[in-house]
Formats: C-alpha cells, structure tokens, sequence
C-alpha cells in the first residue's frame, strides 16, 4: 500500500526540489527515497522509474516556465516584452537550476507528447515577444533558439559562479538584452 501523502506529484516535486538543491544528476531513487523517509523501493508505486522520474520533473519545470512566462508577459510588447521574458526565465533557470536541466532536452515522443505541449507553450511566449519585431516568419526558429541559446548561457554561468569579474551582473544583464532588442529591431 502506498505511503499516505505520497503520490506521484508529491514524489516529482519533491525530487524536483532535490536537484534544484544537489544537482539533477545527482537525484537518484536512493536519494528521493531517503529525502521523503521511505525505502526506494516503495516509490516504485509512485513512478515507474529513474526516466520516468526526469521526465515528470522536466514536465514540471516546463510547465512551471510556461507558467512564468505567461504571466510575465501580460500586456507587454516590444523590449517590454523581451526584458520580461528575459528577466523571468533567468529567475526559473537561477533558482530552479535542476529541474531546468531536466528541460534542456526533453525526449518529446509525439505532437500530443505532454513535454511537447508544454515546450510549446514556453515557445508560444517567446514567439509572442518576437511578434513584437519586424521577424521574417522563415526566420521564426532561428530567433528563438537565439533567445533561449542566450538566457540559458548567462543563467547558467550565473548559477555556477562564472562570473567572476568586478562588473555588476544585472547591468552586463540589461547590456545583454539592449543587444538583443537591437539586433531584432533590424535582423538584416
């Protein structure tokens, strides 16, 4: 019989907290286990497996951006729209650093895959910024694996202390995305 108060959404938050703490490489059904007081093999009953364990959290995280993101772009065109999503996703990707890395490649399996609904709608948001450009529709891609490409980099070396030199953070932030705003405004 399954623990009470577990299922599998407290099982995926829960390990979707534990690698946002020690790493998503590091979140194993050992560790889950020992984090929620049960034995590893209980949480069998809850998910399948250790890939079924990254894929809910991956979901999670999707949703949870797309969640983000939309909210952050309420009302909001042009650069407004671009630093809103700018600053949103560098939030989730600074403070939610394992279950983001779940997300970089997802494993989507079909059109009606729950991961490709949810990338979907994070792409949906950032298409949506780009709707705020003169963007050439065959061009659509490109911009927004720029996007993404470019506020994943700066999270991630902010998250792992990479940037080491004496220049403020935020404002090599705003520099970054002043750049992009221009570069979209006139992208030939």
């Amino acid at each position: 019989m399954p623990r009470a108060g577990l299922d599998p959404a407290a099982v995926t938050l829960a390990a979707a907290g534990l690698a946002d703490e020690v790493g998503l490489h590091n979140v194993t059904m050992g560790t889950l286990a020992q984090r929620l007081g049960v034995r590893a093999p209980s949480l069998y009953k809850h998910i399948d497996s250790q890939a079924d364990l990254n894929r809910r959290i991956a979901l999670l995280a999707a949703e949870e951006l797309a969640d983000t993101l939309r909210e952050a772009l309420q009302g909001r065109a042009g650069r407004d729209a671009l630093a809103a999503a700018a600053h949103a996703m560098r939030a989730y990707f600074v403070d939610h650093p394992g279950r983001y890395a779940a997300t970089v490649r997802l494993g989507v399996t079909g059109p009606d895959d729950p991961l490709a609904l949810a990338g979907g709608r994070v792409f949906n948001s950032l298409a949506a910024v780009l709707s705020g450009y003169n963007i050439d529709p065959a061009d659509t891609v490109h911009a927004l694996r720029l996007l993404r490409s470019l506020f994943h980099g700066f999270a991630t070396i902010e998250a792992q202390g990479g940037f080491e030199m004496d220049t403020d953070i935020n404002e090599s932030f705003e520099w970054l995305i002043d750049f992009i705003d221009r570069g979209l405004q006139s992208p030939k």
